[in-house]
């Protein structure tokens, strides 16, 4: 059962009452990510993620962690390129108590100076974890390949120098513009009492004003022709390969899905069975779609022998050649489709999973993705639209890529063919 309303301020809302489960969650969207930000200030959507857990008038960091783990419960939050969650996850009867923790967070943190201070640390750590980390190091990189300058492959984490420059006025007046009602939603899910759950989000959330309204307005970027390596003195050589994908909301990405699933998704897929099952040149080889309002990529990631990299890509290039080519049977059609439905229902087992696909849907696009709804579009995929993702998507190859490892950059250049340029 579904309620999905609007306060008076803006706040959009929506309840999944799961009356089997005898537990809640609760997720605070906020439209704003490291794509609202601009060169200097990026990185903030993060850090305020981070300050908001610091302390409020009326609770210490300490007890916004304890009053939600003394009762066995969960609390959270993550920040991404277009939205910010702080969510929590407890029995039932604790609902309560989450949008009261959420929402003294929102209104009520202190920001002291002594806690920004040191929380520019922390994250300077963690953005040295991050280049420690290749993988890491090889998305930020790849997103540089795709979009260029546009702030969709702005990093998340921001840059040290951006991450010292913040302060209370900062930090404030950026939250004064973004975080507003009007940017938000509240997901709700579990076993809920739908007769008291209006009047609950009210007395929490009702209050919430904005002055200096910023709604979140998206770019139209153009997919690039790059291709970017960046030197670490590490064993493999770590490779994302980009192919044209489709924007969020848009109804194709449930055949690029399945399309997907087929080619690079499943150890089953084509490039799993091929580049390392038959030809042994990797351990890890997958592809993976990301969807963003306006834009969309299909990424495809391997980790591989510095000394095998030219000949990786040259098979995963001939592999996608074949797989536009030859297509998919009627049989494969339907395996797929059932692969895709069960891992999505599977998906949804988890209060958390059916809260963060609830808010994501109603906070991008305004309406709820009902499980039913899902389904019959997944049953409705046809060769037509399989043919019309083939020739959109995956028939221009491979657009752009990024590279992490230590190799002859030269040598690859010319082995690939690709015009591969060195970030310092």
């Amino acid at each position: 059962m579904y309620n999905l309303f609007k306060l008076d301020n803006g706040l959009r809302v929506i309840v999944e009452k799961i009356d089997y489960v005898k537990s809640v969650s609760v997720g605070l969207w906020v439209e704003n990510g490291s794509r609202n930000e601009n060169l200097l200030n990026n990185g903030i959507s993060h850090f305020i993620e981070h300050m908001l857990f610091k302390g409020t008038e009326n609770r210490t960091a300490k007890q916004i962690a304890e009053e939600i783990e003394d009762v066995g419960g969960q609390i959270n939050a993550f920040t991404g390129k277009e939205a910010t969650c702080f969510y929590t996850k407890t029995l039932d009867s604790h609902l309560e108590l989450s949008l009261d923790v959420i929402s003294d967070m929102l209104f009520n943190s202190k920001f002291e100076d002594k806690d920004i201070e040191k929380e520019k640390s922390v994250i300077i750590e963690e953005i040295n974890m991050n280049e420690d980390s290749p993988e890491d190091v090889l998305s930020d990189i790849h997103s540089i390949s795709v979009w260029g300058k546009d702030p969709i492959s702005y990093p998340i984490l921001g840059t040290a120098d951006t991450i010292r420059s913040f302060n209370k006025d900062i930090l404030k007046e950026y939250i004064e513009e973004y975080y507003i009602p009007e940017n938000s939603v509240l997901s709700i899910c579990g076993n809920v009492d739908m007769a008291i759950i209006e009047k609950l989000v009210k007395k929490y959330f009702g209050t919430w004003k904005s002055t200096n309204k910023k709604v979140a307005e998206y770019s139209s970027p153009d997919i690039l022709n790059q291709h970017f390596y960046k030197q670490k003195p590490i064993e493999q050589l770590h490779i994302n390969l980009g192919v044209r994908g489709v924007p969020l909301g848009n109804d194709d990405v449930y055949t690029l899905l399945l399309l997907n699933s087929v080619f690079g998704g499943s150890v089953s897929s084509i490039l799993f069975q091929k580049v390392r099952e038959e030809l042994g040149l990797c351990y890890s080889v997958y592809s993976y779609l990301s969807s963003y309002n306006n834009t969309g990529i299909l990424n495809i990631y391997t980790g591989v022998n510095p000394n095998q990299g030219a000949e990786t890509i040259k098979v995963i290039n001939e592999e996608l050649n074949k797989f536009v080519i030859n297509g998919i049977s009627k049989e494969r059609l339907f395996k797929s489709k059932e692969q895709i439905k069960a891992n999505y229902i599977l998906g949804l087992e988890s209060m958390s999973s059916r809260m963060f696909s609830n808010g994501k849907s109603v906070l991008f696009l305004n309406r709820v993705n009902k499980p039913e709804d899902v389904m019959m579009k997944i049953d409705k995929i046809s060769q037509d639209s399989i043919n019309h993702i083939f020739s959109s998507c995956f028939k221009e190859g491979i657009l752009n890529s990024a590279f992490v490892g230590n190799i002859d950059l030269n040598s690859l250049s010319m082995k690939t063919g690709m015009d591969i340029k060195e970030l310092i």
